[in-house]
């Protein structure tokens, strides 16, 4: 399948170090240059060459020789003059062509089944799917996910440039899944496996941290961020300055497994107590089962003020400005959400809850979808 740029492993690590460790390089430039153009071009939208010029702060012979090398890779088209313009010379504009190309995108969070979808650039679903996974782990996933994916990209009507992949578990920055013991997938670099078996760029993330990536770059939300994905299990992805938060184990975001109760219930992970023990959805529906409307608010909100406090230090250290929950509305988005939001403001000084938001996701259940489309988008084109 034909891809829409041939960047390198180099050029798709940009941006990702405080300071350089090696040579800076020509070609490295170009790509940031690339990376400034199509950046305002999927974000501003139809531009012409003077005002890409004024926007990156590049010189006009260099945007002009970039805008000629991404017509002709059909990335970007002239799309004629600004309507409306009477004085002087008029100025043509250029575009990205964001329906010629698509991105094919899947969400592992569920035990139960994998959704896929193949999506424009902008976002939207073309095309979408799912598969009972019934029970397999292991290589027979792996398979499983291949035959999946190559379903999806054969669904395609444009030329696809990559595939993105949200999946649970700790995952390195090279798509290889550490450990994701619910899969037993342990040591499994399931990008570089899915890419050499399809032909096409494979990029693999958290899914929590995936999630993030789709509220940050299509669901409007800010630069400091954090998504906590609520499910059959707890998880949680962090944007810092428009950056997604990586840590030193690529493990950053998971707080499913901080411990919150002191000899609470049997986690999955060997421990007791766990965030997860009383915020996921199993827990949630364990803790309101039966019990009239005053009770169950009243078990909501005590599970609320724990999340509160787990998040308190976490916005505190990273200054954040808006925690997002996704999951299921009739459990989180109320009194559960209120008296998480009332703790934080309780536990953190004025500097930092001023302004804060806790609200609920935007793109509800495509936002690991989206995020796995972002992820593409990154690596390949360097817009985000």
């Amino acid at each position: 399948m034909t891809t829409a740029t041939g960047r390198t492993g180099t050029e798709q690590s940009l941006g990702n170090r405080l300071r350089a460790t090696s040579k800076v390089l020509p070609e490295h430039a170009r790509a940031h240059n690339r990376s400034l153009v199509l950046q305002h071009l999927f974000h501003q939208g139809p531009t012409s060459r003077a005002d890409l010029a004024r926007a990156t702060a590049l010189t006009r012979v260099t945007i002009s020789d970039l805008v000629s090398v991404l017509i002709g890779e059909g990335l970007v088209e002239e799309l004629g003059t600004r309507p409306g313009q009477r004085v002087g010379k008029p100025a043509i504009l250029v575009g990205m062509r964001t329906d010629s190309y698509q991105i094919v995108a899947v969400d592992l969070t569920d035990d139960a089944q994998m959704r896929g979808a193949v999506l424009s650039l902008t976002g939207q679903v073309v095309v979408r799917r799912s598969l009972a996974i019934d029970g397999r782990t292991g290589e027979e996933l792996v398979d499983l996910l291949t035959r999946f994916v190559r379903r999806l990209v054969a669904a395609a009507s444009q030329p696809v440039i990559g595939v993105g992949i949200g999946s649970p578990g700790v995952i390195d920055m090279a798509g290889r899944v550490v450990e994701a013991p619910n899969r037993r997938w342990f040591d499994v670099p399931l990008a570089a496996l899915l890419s050499e078996r399809l032909g096409l760029p494979v990029h693999v993330a958290n899914d929590a941290n995936t999630a993030a990536l789709g509220e940050f770059t299509y669901g409007g939300a800010s630069s400091g961020l954090i998504v906590i994905t609520i499910g059959e299990g707890v998880g949680a992805g962090i944007v810092a300055d428009g950056v997604r938060v990586h840590g030193h184990g690529d493990a950053a975001g998971e707080l499913g497994h901080v411990t919150v109760v002191d000899d609470g219930e049997l986690c999955a992970c060997g421990r007791s107590g766990c965030l997860e023990t009383v915020l996921s959805v199993p827990a949630l529906r364990r803790a309101v089962a039966d019990k009239d409307p005053d009770a169950a608010d009243a078990a909501l909100a005590s599970v609320g003020r724990l999340l509160g406090v787990t998040l308190a230090p976490v916005v505190s250290a990273l200054n954040l400005s808006e925690v997002l929950l996704s999951g299921p509305r009739d459990l989180l988005d109320g009194t559960l959400r209120e008296t998480a939001l009332q703790t934080l403001r309780e536990r953190t000084m004025p500097a930092i809850n001023a302004g804060l938001h806790l609200r609920m996701a935007t793109l509800d259940e495509d936002v690991v979808l989206a995020g796995a489309a972002v992820l593409v988008l990154s690596a390949q084109l360097g817009v985000s």
